[in-house]
């Protein structure tokens, strides 16, 4: 896709399979009006849905740990199962996206975070309860790329907006199973198994906008190519009578699929800034998730007001997360917004050290303002790359490397917790990865795509 196709305002029709030949007009199949609102309606649920299985755990994890008889170091492992999955299964995104269409892919990722949480709360062991979620991890850690490349595709004028929209849905889900999870269970029998199996409900809604919305693309696409085999016949038929000139033709499709390969991200220093800084970020948010609610029990705070602490934590990124991409979008160097970030989370990790039950609802927070670098990162992957093809490869490399660096986190969390008997260390660990993030962010932040870092501008 061109680059001026990228910017032109456009709701309801995506970017053409392949790119036409030079002066040509790509033939395109007109868009139900539904579909627009359809597909608003499905980034929503998809993004409501990219974190109940996890705060929803972190919630109960105390009740699973129990449960399933887990010892400091395989809890320490579960927390780390996110971000394995996400490194894991987002790497194949941009793969599985070219092969059948991001909606497709995103409806079957929604499909398997709603399967993945139907069995985990059944299974009997720690080994089953890994293995269902992964099958909803895998689901996320697939939407987790797409939704930025769906964003720019169907709204490319409206990347910050569209941004803060889902960051803010995915802040809501977030802080709705972090707060709702345990009086739910409580209300439903005390059971940790059915407080779990509660959220599979919202997964199940959150496939429903996408059926459609594949069925719709797919049509198009089905009909953009049969529309352009008669000029590609054409164009064949022309070549066949210049071949003795030596004037060979190209197919299109070759030239098409060229032009949308995208820029080699290996090669770009933002893209590795980015991938860092997305990882240290994601560190401090699963850590979060996973041990905070645990930092405030083991402070003498009841089950029930850590599960709301972490929702308060979490809420923060509601209004945040559609504030910041909005601004962000607007900034040249976003450079400026990661430090303040950073700094509030410094703030947050002091106090929790010094007064964890004290100051309890500041230091939630201080931390929840400081997890509000998840927006600020997605967004500027919307921004450092020029097209749909540089986005959709920025946001796996990004988001899978990002997603390894952070797996051994949640992990030491656990091993230095159980092996130290207290936080002191583990806190002391959380503050320390704040100073790489924020230099790292600053490099992230300044104004530059990864196109003109490859040699590929315009």
């Amino acid at each position: 896709m061109s680059d001026e196709e990228t910017r032109t305002p456009t709701l309801n029709r995506p970017p053409a399979a392949h790119t036409p030949p030079s002066g040509a007009t790509p033939a395109t199949a007109p868009q139900p009006g539904w579909l627009g609102p359809v597909l608003i309606v499905g980034i929503v649920l998809a993004a409501l849905n990219l974190r109940p299985a996890i705060t929803s755990l972190g919630a109960l994890f105390e009740e699973v740990r129990t449960g399933l008889g887990m010892s400091g170091t395989v809890a320490g492992l579960i927390t780390s199962v996110p971000a394995l999955c996400f490194a894991v299964f987002g790497v194949t995104a941009p793969r599985l996206s070219r092969r059948f269409g991001p909606a497709a892919v995103v409806c079957a990722g929604m499909g398997a975070v709603a399967a993945g949480l139907l069995l985990r709360p059944f299974t009997r062991g720690a080994a089953g309860f890994l293995a269902a979620s992964a099958l909803s991890l895998a689901g996320i850690a697939l939407t987790n790329v797409l939704l930025p490349v769906i964003v720019k595709r169907w709204f490319p004028d409206r990347v910050g907006t569209m941004t803060g929209l889902y960051s803010m849905a995915l802040a809501v889900g977030t802080s709705l199973a972090a707060a709702a999870t345990v009086p739910m269970t409580a209300a439903l029998g005390g059971s940790w198994r059915t407080g779990l199996l509660v959220w599979a409900v919202l997964a199940v809604a959150a496939v429903l906008p996408w059926l459609p919305v594949a069925a719709a693309v797919r049509r198009e696409q089905r009909a953009s190519s049969a529309a352009a085999s008669a000029p590609a016949s054409a164009s064949a038929a022309a070549a066949s009578g210049t071949a003795s000139s030596g004037t060979a033709s190209v197919p299109a499709q070759s030239r098409g699929g060229r032009a949308d390969a995208g820029p080699r991200v290996v090669r770009s220093r933002t893209a590795w800034a980015l991938a860092c800084y997305f990882g240290l970020q994601a560190t401090g948010a699963y850590i979060t998730m996973g041990w905070l609610p645990q930092i405030f029990r083991d402070a003498g705070v009841s089950a029930g007001t850590a599960g709301v602490l972490l929702a308060v934590t979490m809420v923060m990124g509601v209004p945040l997360a559609f504030v910041i991409p909005n601004l962000a979008g607007r900034m040249k160097n976003q450079g400026a917004i990661a430090a303040t970030l950073g700094v509030f989370g410094l703030v947050g990790y002091s106090g929790l050290h010094f007064a964890p039950a004290a100051g309890a609802w500041a230091w939630a927070l201080l931390l929840g303002v400081s997890n509000c670098a998840f927006p600020l990162v997605i967004t500027m992957i919307g921004l450092r790359a020029k097209s749909p093809a540089g986005v959709v490869k920025l946001s796996a490399f990004a988001q899978s490397v990002g997603y390894l660096i952070s797996i051994p986190g949640p992990l030491v969390i656990g091993a230095l917790y159980q092996h130290s008997g207290g936080w002191d260390l583990p806190l002391t660990l959380m503050a320390g990865l704040l100073l790489p993030q924020i230099a790292l962010g600053v490099l992230a932040g300044r104004d530059r795509t990864i196109e003109d870092e490859c040699g590929m501008g315009d």
